[in-house]
């Protein structure tokens, strides 16, 4: 338990109770404060904010009840553990203290001693949620500070590569003006490595605003069949994508320009998960489509039969940067395709696909909820 004394809130409109678990309390090191009604408990824990409070439930004005019931309403004072002190022992006396938010219950006559026991299991329970929860928000900081130092290093190395690039055939041109040919072909790259920083620059605003996108009724299969034109424009590859689809006339509220781009970086995954090793013909992507029944949503799943997931980049494949990549000016495919699903108001697991390759699951509304 924490070091400091613990402050305990005693409440009852017995005094003679009142000094009993005074005494008791303050022998085992306890700060003890105390209250004779329901309205004296609430303004002493706004302004002590107890460790854990001793309630008796048959008060006058305001029952143990209510007030366990407006201290679990009340924001600051809903994680204070409430032990209920009651007469009354029936079944249905304990379900209804219990489900106002008490953390325990004792019955009168007290045993001053099961009661110290109870006391100190309530402390020790409520010291190991502070510890999970400041250890939640460290955890949460270190990710967010990882995340940030992900994104500042991925830009530096990203644009300082591209920027070599640039210096480097300035460089040449300086010294080419009789060669026309190496003038166009370095001018070219120069273009060509000034777009991918332009991209990334897209893609980072992109991750930083959560505008959410216009939509329109499009069926799944215009929108699938236009995702997949619009990848092998993009990425210039002649890949083979088989679509299984048992619900073309679908239509789903979405929007067009996003779906696209989503399923499109998804698709260039698929085709970059083979080895280089592989003949480009050998590289299936299948995409299926699943509509379970009452959900109001529908899943595309693109499989793949290339390397899997690697182990070191699974956990993290959706923060900026992460790639087993190592060409230049890659990386957040798949922190730009997740964020713009969810703009959607759906979302993307990823998963190992049994006898190898991945899965890449997009979850979709049919309507989407009006924000």
């Amino acid at each position: 338990m924490s070091t400091r004394a613990p402050k305990i809130l005693v409440v009852d409109d017995q005094p003679v109770n009142v000094r009993l678990l005074q005494r008791k309390l303050e022998r085992e090191s306890m700060h003890v404060i105390t209250a004779g009604s329901g309205a004296e408990a609430l303004d002493k824990v706004a302004v002590a904010k107890p460790d854990l409070i001793l309630l008796d439930v048959m008060m006058p004005e305001m029952d143990g009840v209510e007030v366990c019931r407006r201290l679990k309403e009340m924001p600051g004072t809903e994680d204070i553990p409430v032990i209920f002190i009651t007469a009354r022992d029936s079944r249905e006396n304990k379900l209804e203290g219990l489900a106002a938010g008490a953390a325990d219950y004792i019955t009168k006559p007290l045993d001053l001693d099961e009661t110290l026991a109870r006391v100190n299991t309530q402390l020790r329970i409520r010291d190991s949620h502070r510890r999970n929860l400041d250890l939640q928000n460290r955890l949460a900081d270190a990710r967010q500070a990882a995340a940030v130092g992900a994104i500042t290093q991925g830009i530096a190395h990203n644009l300082n590569n591209l920027l070599g690039v640039v210096v480097g055939y300035i460089d040449l041109l300086k010294n080419a003006a009789e060669n026309p040919d190496l003038v166009r072909r370095s001018s070219g790259l120069i273009d060509k490595a000034v777009k991918r920083m332009v991209k990334i620059v897209q893609q980072l605003s992109t991750i930083a605003t959560d505008e959410r996108p216009h939509i329109a009724p499009l069926t799944l299969d215009e929108a699938i069949d236009g995702s997949i034109r619009r990848f092998k424009a993009d990425y210039k590859v002649p890949a083979n994508v088989y679509v299984d689809n048992p619900f073309r006339a679908q239509a789903i509220q979405t929007n067009n320009e996003t779906f696209e781009d989503v399923l499109g970086r998804l698709l260039i995954n698929a085709w970059e998960s083979y080895a280089d090793t592989v003949p480009e013909g050998a590289r299936i992507i299948e995409v299926e489509v699943r509509m379970p029944e009452g959900e109001g949503r529908v899943f595309i799943e693109i499989n793949d039969r290339g390397q899997g997931l690697d182990p070191e980049v699974e956990a993290h494949a959706f923060e900026p940067f992460i790639s087993g990549k190592t060409a230049v000016g890659r990386g957040m495919g798949l922190t730009v395709a997740r964020h713009g699903i969810r703009t959607l108001g759906g979302d993307i697991q990823l998963r190992r696909r049994p006898g190898g390759g991945t899965v890449a699951e997009v979850e979709h509304p049919l309507v989407q909820d009006d924000l």
